[in-house]
């Protein structure tokens, strides 16, 4: 079976997962960061070597502000956690995103966990927090432009290429998942994923798992890969 090098996620469906038990949102994430390290840990096994996962837009800030800090509580006793466990796997995590934006205590545990695992090479896990698509673009052409006004580069020089140098450095992902029902890209890697493979799912994310992480596997090991290009039958 083909097995996508790179999967991107979009984890959603939380707060409706803990609505629908009569439970406070808080208990929808944190039963998301078992489904978490699940989906890391299969992506492991099925040989996948890196995955992107949205855990926090630059949207998200308009949440209320008790659910806001329920989430960096949430996010520094993960990192905590869960740390050496992805070190002692040969997970590399890294982060994208606007990261002065957290607490100084958050954006601590965000070092560590990034000096910790940066020897690992079996799967490179990308944590996209306080991210959006429009804001890395923007901030890719603002560079651009600065270099062109300096006389570093020439304006001609910009390409896809150029923009794509000050983009995050990963591949581009060759599957994109999003649980919880809604059908749309939500400003997530919005450059990345000009041809990557789109996957949805009814599933809300507490309740996808291993089976569910096969699912869209064996959706994105269905499908031809054409780039715009046409194959011949």
């Amino acid at each position: 079976m083909s097995v996508p090098g790179h999967v991107a996620i979009i984890m959603d469906g939380n707060g409706r997962w803990a609505r629908r038990r009569h439970r406070p949102r808080h208990a929808g994430h944190q039963a998301g960061v078992k489904s978490t390290r699940t989906v890391i840990e299969a992506a492991v096994r099925n040989g996948v070597r890196a995955l992107t996962l949205f855990a926090f837009s630059s949207e998200n800030w308009r949440r209320p502000p008790t659910e806001v800090n329920r989430l960096m509580e949430l996010f520094v006793s993960t990192l905590g956690d869960e740390a050496q466990k992805l070190h002692d796997n040969g997970v590399r995590i890294r982060f994208i995103g606007d990261r002065t934006a957290f607490s100084t205590k958050l954006q601590r545990e965000m070092a560590k966990a990034v000096d910790l695992t940066a020897a690992n090479s079996r799967l490179d896990l990308n944590v996209a927090v306080n991210y959006g698509g429009r804001w890395e673009i923007v901030n890719a052409a603002r560079e651009l432009a600065r270099q062109a006004a300096a006389g570093e580069i020439k304006p001609d020089a910009i390409d896809e290429a150029a923009l794509t140098a000050h983009l995050a450095d990963m591949p581009e992902p060759d599957l994109f998942i999003r649980t919880g029902g809604d059908q749309r890209l939500s400003n997530f890697l919005l450059w990345h994923l000009a041809y990557t493979e789109l996957y949805f799912t009814d599933t809300l994310w507490p309740d996808f798992g291993d089976a569910e992480f096969g699912d869209a596997l064996a959706a994105y090991a269905g499908r031809e890969r054409r780039f715009g290009a046409v194959h011949d039958a």
